[in-house]
């Protein structure tokens, strides 16, 4: 209940120093002449996102040799978008997905481990897209602040991921202190996780395929906000919502916010600052895509009521 509420002051905070300093007005004027084919555009743009990060999944899925419906990882992802955006956690919407897929996979430990490999490729997906953004935008002219971190980083998620797929001994050293508590169900628990990267270091076109799926997820999200921003006439450059957006996403999963309310805002705010582009442009940016996405997740929650109600 404290972590709530501190994320809520937090939240507050940063909505009411990002507004104050906007014509509100000029927001609300933007907000009622936003064109609504380009909105239907941007949520057309989302649903395909959704199609993709369903088609990832199986594929993780299958290369554990985990049969499960694609109907029911599409309500599953549906309900999770739910989920992520309803309740003030960044992890409701996995809890969900991993609870529809314990089942088939006989484990819940082989269930998260997908569910978190799934998150890995596409934070390193989301990271690799902003870097890219970044880089050409340097080509034009264009600096970037903070542009050598997402480099940094990239490579160090890199670096990372590449040794734990391709060495499973590796893993199996790492987890060799939870062995030395010697309790049953976590020597259970960590073996079922070498086999899973065993099983996943024998399908690397699974791999392969999933990251490229999550970064046609993350390009998609790129579109959906310029979709968003053409319907409100923001004049929002190609390459500075490749860097903005993406970097916008990596903060918000900082649990220091309500869904990364006040975050989103102020960053959107600082670029467009830093480019000369409208504040109130910025935030009519976030809160309208973000309003879309939670109108659209509403899928979601009927299919979780038709759940409870069968």
């Amino acid at each position: 209940m404290v972590k709530i509420l501190v994320r809520l002051v937090v939240s507050a905070a940063l909505l009411y120093f990002v507004l104050r300093s906007i014509d509100l007005a000029a927001l609300w004027e933007r907000v009622q002449g936003m064109n609504p084919a380009w909105m239907a555009l941007a949520l057309a743009s989302f649903v395909f996102m959704q199609m993709v990060s369903v088609w990832r999944w199986h594929r993780l899925l299958r290369a554990q040799h985990i049969e499960v419906t694609t109907r029911t990882l599409r309500e599953s992802i549906w309900v999770s978008l739910f989920f992520n955006n309803f309740l003030p956690s960044n992890i409701g919407g996995d809890v969900v997905r991993i609870a529809d897929t314990a089942g088939p996979a006989g484990s819940k430990t082989l269930a998260t481990t997908v569910v978190l490999v799934d998150r890995v490729l596409g934070l390193t997906a989301l990271i690799v897209v902003a870097t890219v953004g970044a880089f050409a935008a340097s080509l034009v002219g264009i600096h970037v602040p903070g542009a050598r971190w997402l480099w940094i980083i990239a490579a160090a998620g890199i670096a990372t991921a590449v040794p734990i797929i391709a060495i499973p001994a590796l893993t199996a050293y790492l987890l060799r202190p939870l062995r030395l508590l010697k309790r049953p169900w976590v020597d259970e628990r960590v073996q079922r996780l070498e086999d899973a990267i065993v099983r996943f270091r024998a399908a690397p076109s699974a791999l392969v395929g999933a990251f490229a799926g999550a970064l046609v997820v993350q390009a998609t999200m790129v579109a959906f906000y310029l979709l968003t921003a053409k319907g409100l006439a923001v004049p929002l450059p190609i390459l500075l919502g490749a860097v903005l957006i993406p970097v916008s996403l990596v903060m918000q999963m900082a649990p220091l916010s309500i869904n990364g309310f006040g975050v989103r805002e102020a960053v959107f705010a600082f670029f467009f600052r830093r480019f000369g582009l409208p504040i109130d442009a910025a935030v009519a940016l976030s809160l309208v895509s973000t309003g879309l996405v939670m109108g659209l997740s509403l899928v979601g929650g009927m299919m979780f009521l038709r759940r409870r109600w069968a």
